[in-house]
């Protein structure tokens, strides 16, 4: 039995011989570099280097500097200049010995980036503005190249060694003082929104023709370093010309083929596009390579030559900018401040020089952009200066020249951190200037119809509101943004624009109306006026993340207009509605999108902002209807839409508390709309099943003017909200297919049930009436400024007298005799509307009441919807003690319901009344 022994044991003895696997488990070090096997550094490597990048990118957004900054600033960290500097880091985390491999990833992904940057290039551009930025674009390259040969002699005679040839020398500095980083570029006007002013029209245009001709440049001066002789260097020159011409004529039809009969143009990029649209670029890369000319410059041939119809090169930016920008970019530019050694100047001359090439590449790019704007282009010098101001942007363009140059042997690691100091130093410097330059209120912005730099907007950035309202005329808001987000926000955009739907009555039709409204009254019949014409327009947000994408649609946001499918449907329905619509598009990070709808509001002149806001999908749908009025009400068991949404008691689930952060995100946009926006707001909170709504769609929105019948009701508290949302109802009543009940709460402590009380009752409770004027002073009377919630007025005497006084005004408009009214209008809307007054010591109680009388009273089918104001500001009457109790009732919501849309409405969204709730707040802003 020995040899069995024997034979086991030498097994085992053969497994322990075999190649060691393991890492901590074998007590081996997880970083010991191993170049059979290098993934467990490379992977250690890269969770360092994307970890620092990450984190002071979040630093530096807060002051709107570009990641490439903060990709630069973690190389350099933890490069030479600071943890290199400690014992043993470049040692265990950044051996010699693994620089290939993270070279050789680093390059792959330079190569797809210059590929996306090839990508983002769109030739009409410059076609279309060729002349206003051909001359900034030469004068932007002229100018630096010239300063940039004059001190590359002291650079070269100080720093680098004579077996480097000077031409070569200075041929790479007047590339490096020349070129402008397109993509920063981009990025920054992005956000800023300077896309579609007059300014970024022009730098845009500049910067491709700049980007197209800096590429050139490098091209030649890499094949000049690469040739042993001139006539070399000739046929490097030819091969790639040659190339280049061979991808832009036969290689682009070719691919422009291949994508039309994929279907890549009309469904995205297919498998097979992609496959060879990837072997193109990287065979474009290896022939510039092989022929003495960089890989980048064949990589970024192929990204010119695909096609852009049907915004398929947004597309194929949207399948490869995430591992680039994640992955490839922080590799190559920590491999750059590997390089980097800010520790080498350590004098005062190579501090001059650092100084002398940061003031003159500066002075080179902004004095020549700045002056050929000013002298060729007409340009005041405010726009001067921040066309100068982006043009001196260099980010990513520059330091891959600089890493061209290094790699080549041309510049010293000396030299080389005094340009990577310059290019960040111009790079952090072009934001703060372009605000001190181009300040918000003075910029001129584009004509919808194209690029006519004549016809702007005024000095303020919008058009004046000269249109007044008439006395008596209750139709006085006729221009409406309505806006876009989110497809599952479409149904409440549709069913705000159809209730401010005018009547579609004939003319002939509306004077009868008239004359037979006269003759019941005994008054004769006033002179029929046609009111101004409905305009609408559908504002389309999209956030601007940090993808490259993203700034491409920016960019490409005329074509975007016409293709992006929510526009597309929301004009189908104003064209079956006979709606006016017009459409816009707002790309901006998300920080900014209540400030971009509140601005865009502003330069359009718009009278009201419309705003859905709509429970996500998988909510469970609410049935519309509270308990029965002569009944006690019982907590529903889930029939409120907003109970998986916002819940906050039992009911909740897991799948509800996803929801309700979505609900929780969306309502801080929604607040930063009402505390930012110029002018009134009106909020659609959608009641109502999915089932509902589609059939309410299907019938309301088919045929000019639906056919649906909708009851309003709203309930009247006071407040300069409630004012406002009483002109409204009066207003939406002018359609024929609309009817209100306005119930005017009176809040008394004693125990009264729900009763009707005449309006001439009423003058009872009047205070002295000031003049109109007076009257508008305390509608407009605002909150705190900036604050993201308004909050109630201090309930004192004075307060509550002023309030009231403006609310008998307001009521005694509409609910009182009409003799004043002068438009037909007012007066069939007036007809349409139950005015009456109810005292009660509960109010929201007995609203919500009245709502289920006016349900079960209509429950042939008719829609209800509930009306309210926000009533955040100089509101007297403070609900919180019976919301508490109303939510012991009927469930309880989460805090963020109530600070978006007050307490009346949540009051209506505990209940689950109505089939929506419009929640209106008045603008804080003067009305002219």
């Amino acid at each position: 039995m020995p040899e069995f022994s024997n034979t086991v044991i030498s097994l085992f003895h053969a497994k322990r011989a075999a190649t060691e696997q393991g890492g901590l488990l074998s007590g081996k070090d997880p970083t010991e570099f191993n170049p059979t096997d290098p993934i467990r550094l490379w992977i250690v490597q890269l969770g360092i280097i994307v970890s620092t990048a990450s984190l002071l990118a979040l630093g530096l957004r807060k002051i709107r500097q570009p990641k490439v900054i903060a990709e630069v600033l973690g190389g350099i960290i933890l490069g030479p200049t600071a943890f290199g500097r400690m014992p043993g880091f470049t040692q265990h985390i950044f051996p010699t010995e693994s620089r290939p491999y993270l070279s050789l990833t680093a390059n792959i992904g330079l190569c797809l980036f210059l590929f996306l940057v090839g990508l983002e290039i769109d030739g009409t551009v410059i076609k279309r503005n060729a002349r206003l930025s051909a001359t900034v674009a030469i004068a932007g390259m002229v100018l630096p190249f010239g300063i940039g040969v004059g001190l590359a002699v002291p650079l070269y005679n100080q720093f680098i060694s004579e077996s480097i040839k000077f031409t070569h020398f200075m041929l790479f500095t007047g590339v490096a003082f020349s070129i402008t980083a397109f993509p920063v570029l981009c990025r920054i006007l992005t956000e800023l929104k300077l896309l579609d002013t007059t300014v970024g029209i022009v730098v845009l245009s500049a910067g491709v023709g700049n980007d197209i001709i800096g590429w050139v440049l490098l091209a030649l001066s890499v094949a000049l370093v690469n040739a042993g002789s001139g006539l070399t260097a000739v046929y490097i020159l030819l091969a790639c010309v040659g190339w280049t011409l061979f991808l832009l004529f036969p290689v682009k039809m070719a691919l422009k083929w291949l994508a039309r009969n994929t279907g890549s143009i009309e469904s995205g990029p297919t498998v097979l596009f992609m496959t060879v649209t990837m072997l193109l670029l990287f065979g474009s890369a290896f022939f510039t390579d092989v022929i003495g000319v960089h890989a980048i410059f064949g990589a970024f041939v192929a990204g010119i030559i695909v096609p852009r119809e049907g915004n398929l090169a947004i597309a194929l930016t949207e399948k490869l900018e995430d591992m680039v920008s994640i992955i490839f970019l922080p590799l190559y530019f920590t491999l750059s401040g590997l390089s980097t050694n800010l520790g080498l100047l350590d004098d005062g001359i190579t501090w001059g020089y650092t100084i002398a090439i940061i003031f003159t590449a500066f002075i080179g790019k902004f004095c020549g952009c700045a002056l050929a704007a000013k002298y060729a282009a007409g340009f005041n010098w405010r726009e001067s200066g921040a066309i100068g101001s982006l043009m001196s942007c260099k980010g990513l363009v520059e330091l891959i020249v600089l890493n061209v140059g290094l790699s080549a042997g041309i510049l010293t690691p000396r030299v080389f951190s005094m340009f990577v100091l310059e290019a960040l130093t111009l790079t952090f410097m072009t934001t703060p200037l372009v605000m001190r330059f181009y300040p918000p209120h003075t910029r001129k912005r584009i004509s919808a119809t194209g690029a006519n730099f004549d016809n702007v907007a005024d000095e303020e950035g919008g058009p004046s509101r000269d249109r007044k309202t008439q006395p008596g005329d209750v139709i006085s808001k006729r221009r409406f943004t309505v806006v876009l987000d989110k497809l599952e926000h479409l149904p409440g955009a549709m069913a705000l624009a159809q209730l401010i739907q005018p009547s579609t009555l004939p003319p002939e039709k509306a004077k009868r109306s008239s004359t037979e409204s006269s003759r019941i009254s005994n008054k004769p019949a006033p002179a029929l006026k046609l009111a101004p014409p409905l305009s609408i327009e559908a504002l389309r947000l999209i956030e601007l993340s940090d993808r490259t994408s993203a700034v491409m649609k920016s960019s490409a946001a005329d074509s975007l207009l016409r293709t992006d499918p929510l526009l597309a449907i929301f004009r189908m329905f104003g064209q079956l509605s006979a709606l006016p619509i017009t459409t816009s598009m707002s790309i901006v990070p998300y920080d900014d999108l209540s400030y971009s709808v509140a601005e865009h509001a502003r330069n359009h002149g718009s009278d009201m902002i419309m705003l859905p806001w709509l429970p996500p999908a998988g909510s469970e749908p609410g049935q519309g209807h509270p308990p029965d009025p002569t009944t006690s009400p019982k907590p529903p068991q889930s029939n409120n839409p907003f109970d998986l949404l916002f819940r906050t008691g039992p009911g909740g689930s897991a799948a509800g508390g996803q929801q309700k952060s979505l609900a929780v995100i969306h309502s801080h946009f929604v607040r930063g709309v009402f505390a930012q926006a110029k002018t009134d707001v009106a909020l659609f909170v959608d009641q109502s099943p999915p089932a509902v709504v589609a059939s309410g769609l299907m019938s309301d929105g088919v045929g000019a003017g639906g056919s649906s019948q909708q009851h309003l009701f709203f309930p009247f508290f006071g407040g300069p909200d409630d004012r406002l949302a009483l002109d409204f109802v009066v207003q939406i009543c002018a359609n024929a297919n609309m009817t209100a009940t306005v119930l005017r709460m009176v809040k008394k402590e004693v125990e009264a049930p729900l009763s009707n009380i005449p309006t001439a009752h009423l003058n009872d409770l009047k205070s002295p009436m000031p003049s109109t004027e007076d009257a508008n002073a305390l509608t407009v009377a605002s909150g705190i400024a900036g604050f993201p919630d308004t909050v109630y007025g201090q309930p004192n005497t004075e307060t509550r007298m002023l309030s009231e006084t403006a609310d008998n005004i307001a009521w005694a408009k509409y609910a009182g005799p009409h003799e004043d009214t002068s438009s037909t209008s007012s007066t069939s809307a007036l007809s349409r509307i139950e005015f009456r007054v109810c005292a009660t010591p509960v109010p929201l109680h007995a609203a919500i009441q009245e709502a289920g009388v006016l349900i079960s009273a209509r429950s042939w089918g008719a829609r209800l919807l509930i009306v309210a104001g926000r009533s955040r500001r100089l509101a007297v009457e403070n609900h919180r003690g019976e919301l508490k109790e109303l939510m012991e009732e009927y469930g309880a919501v989460g805090a963020e319901v109530k600070k978006t849309i007050g307490d009346v409405a949540t009051a209506f969204v505990v209940a689950g009344c109505g089939t929506g709730v419009v929640v209106l707040q008045a603008t804080n802003e003067p009305v002219d």
